[in-house]
Parts: structure tokens; C-alpha cells; sequence
């Protein structure tokens, strides 16, 4: 047996908070977590296009249900959830949704290149959204990484210069259930391999999206 690929035009889908005209301030792309909806999950942001910044939220191009068959026929919960990669085929699948991050961004972005841009990764979409800025096809001046941590597979040196001159930071909750001393201890490796120093913000709560946080980036 041999494996074959095969390259074809496909579609996906991304929501969108607030309008880009002449008076916005910022725009933001906000990349989900392991499964989650761009559709409820860009409503976090809300707090934002109050003042003027526009948000775009890309979803995985992989869904699926949350519970297995048995499940869903006794609760009747049929609810479905995006991830952006698994460990099966997982080189092939980056490679798609960078050149689907990077499509999205150069459409958004077409008529609103001196707008600043803030690039926020929450969980899973926080390695994803490292991978795909320092493919160095996007400007930006911010990364956020939010409960999450840069992915160990990162090219160092195209990745040290991407973010040598940017604003990176890491947030989280401080009673996050998914983030411990070897995960913060892996992520201070690899931001020293980056020779970076991201700035650290923490706030009382868990694996989510702080609204009174994010108003500390306006």
C-alpha cells in the first residue's frame, strides 16, 4: 500500500466582530482552543469591538462530536467541536491551516495594512497560532498566548526572527487545571532558545477568557 496526496480548493469559515473602517484601532485574530466553535467562541471579545477593534475568529478545519456514538444516544447531546490538528498526519494538516490562516489574513487585511494587529492563541490555538506568524507571510505587532504555550516543534531560528521585535505575552488563570510547573518549565526553554522574554499576566480564574484582562491590551 502507498499513500498518495492530492491538493484541491476547499472552503472554510471564520466570524467576525465589528467592521474595519477608517476609525478602527485594532484588529485582532483570535484562534480556538481543542473543541471549540469560532461562532462561540469569538463572542469572548465582545468587550472589544466596544472600542473600535475588530475581531476575526477562524475555525479548525476539523470537526467533530464531543461525546462518542453510545453517549449521544443516551443524552442526546450531539454537540460538535473544532481542533486544528491531531497527532495523525499532523505535518499535513499544519501545512493546511497555515496556508488557510495565511488566505484569511491577506483577505482581511487587503485594505487595512496599517491597522495594528494582535495575534491571540487560546489552549490548542496557541501552538497553532505560533507556527503560522512565523511562516513569516503575516505582519503583526502582538502575540498573545493565552493558557497555552509556544509548540516545541518550532523552527527556532525562522521563529527567533519573527518575534525578536514583537510584543509577545503569556496569560493565564491561576487555577487553570491544564498548566503546571513542567509546562511553564518547557515553556521558559523554548522562549530562551527564541531569546525572548514574553510578559506574563495572570488573573483568578481557570481555562477561559478573562474579559477584564483583555481591556489591559486596549
Amino acid at each position: 500500500m502507498e499513500q498518495q496526496t492530492l491538493s484541491f480548493t476547499c472552503q472554510a469559515r471564520y466570524f467576525q466582530l465589528g467592521t474595519i473602517t477608517p476609525s478602527t484601532r485594532q484588529v485582532w485574530f483570535v484562534l480556538h482552543g481543542y473543541g471549540q466553535l469560532a461562532q462561540y467562541f469569538i463572542q469572548k471579545f465582545k468587550v472589544l469591538q466596544e472600542h473600535n477593534i475588530c475581531v476575526i475568529a477562524p475555525e479548525a478545519l476539523s470537526r467533530f462530536y464531543l461525546e462518542d456514538v453510545t453517549s449521544r444516544m443516551q443524552t442526546g447531546n450531539n454537540r460538535v467541536g473544532a481542533t486544528w490538528m491531531t497527532k495523525e498526519n499532523r505535518e499535513m494538516d499544519i501545512q493546511n491551516y497555515v496556508v488557510y490562516l495565511n488566505t484569511l489574513y491577506h483577505h482581511v487585511m487587503a485594505s487595512a495594512s496599517a491597522i495594528p494587529v494582535t495575534m491571540l492563541g487560546f489552549s490548542q490555538g496557541s501552538a497553532t497560532i505560533s507556527r503560522w506568524v512565523t511562516d513569516e507571510k503575516v505582519n503583526f505587532q502582538r502575540l498573545i498566548l493565552w493558557a497555552g504555550i509556544f509548540p516545541p516543534d518550532m523552527n527556532i531560528d525562522e521563529s527567533k526572527r519573527v518575534l525578536h521585535n514583537k510584543e509577545t505575552y503569556i496569560v493565564y488563570g491561576k487555577s487553570d487545571p491544564f498548566l503546571n510547573d513542567s509546562r511553564f518549565a518547557e515553556m521558559n526553554t523554548i522562549a530562551s532558545s527564541l531569546a525572548i522574554t514574553p510578559q506574563v499576566i495572570t488573573f483568578d480564574g481557570k481555562h477561559d477568557i478573562d474579559s477584564s484582562t483583555l481591556l489591559k491590551f486596549i
